[in-house]
Parts: structure tokens; sequence; C-alpha cells
């Protein structure tokens, strides 16, 4: 599975953190940035991976802000993204199975690292039922 992640500098340290936990697990990461915790704009990384995504570059995107509300808002203005902030396993799984979310929002000063993890792998782990979903799904992808 290919992924993109990225950050603003609020987000960085999770960001590291997670390209390393992806990277043992042998899923081939790409870095948009940004390359240091400088203070920066998340719409810029926000906009970058969403995007890769929605154009099919990459099958997953990751982001990672101070709380997640500001990435998951910029990332759902791209057509064909549905990013999802979670914030527990639960969420994270129900987002792949009930809506085939492709981009994965976290906030890394509202989540521990180990959870952040947790919530990860839920997410990644778990397929899309497909079905009664994807009626609903292909419902508000028809929202311009």
């Amino acid at each position: 599975m290919k992924i993109i992640i990225g950050s603003d500098h609020a987000g960085y340290n999770f960001k590291k953190m997670i390209k390393k936990h992806l990277t043992e697990k042998n899923y081939s990461i790409e870095d948009a940035g940004p390359e240091e915790a400088k203070s920066c704009d998340y719409p810029d990384y926000g906009l970058k991976v969403a995007r890769a995504v929605a154009e099919g570059s990459y099958e997953q995107g990751i982001l990672i802000c101070g709380t997640g509300l500001g990435m998951s808002m910029v990332a759902n203005r791209i057509k064909g993204v549905r990013a999802a902030l979670c914030q527990n396993e639960f969420q994270g799984r129900m987002a792949r199975a009930h809506n085939n979310a492709n981009v994965l929002v976290l906030g890394e000063r509202v989540l521990g690292s180990d959870l952040a993890l947790s919530i990860l792998d839920a997410y990644l782990e778990t397929n899309f039922e497909g079905e009664r979903h994807q009626r609903r799904i292909d419902l508000f992808d028809q929202v311009d």
C-alpha cells in the first residue's frame, strides 16, 4: 500500500513516529513535509496530501496537526477525499469499514502516541464493507 503523510509543525513529532512505525511494517511511505518542526501553514501540506490521494497517486493519506481539525477541514475540500479525524480505535475502524475513508487525520496535541499508533493500525487493517455503505458514499460524493 502506498501512503502519503504530511503534517504541520504541531504534528511533526507524530509524523516522524508514524513514518518509523509504518516503515517497520513495510508500507511504502512518501513524506509530503514539512522537513522540520518550524511554524508553517497546515493548508499547504493538507492540500498536497489530499490532492495526491484524490489523483490516485497514493491509496491512503495521513495528516497530522495539533487537533486534527484544520487538516480534516482542508482535506475534505478536495473532491474524492474522505478524510476522517479519529480519536479512538473504533472511529479508525469505522472510518474505513463504513465510510471508505482515504485520509486518516490525527491530532498530536490531543492523543497520546500509543493511542495514535493503535488508531493508525486499526484504520489500515480494516477493509471497506461496501454494499449499503457504498450507496451512501455515492450520495455525498455527488456533492460539488
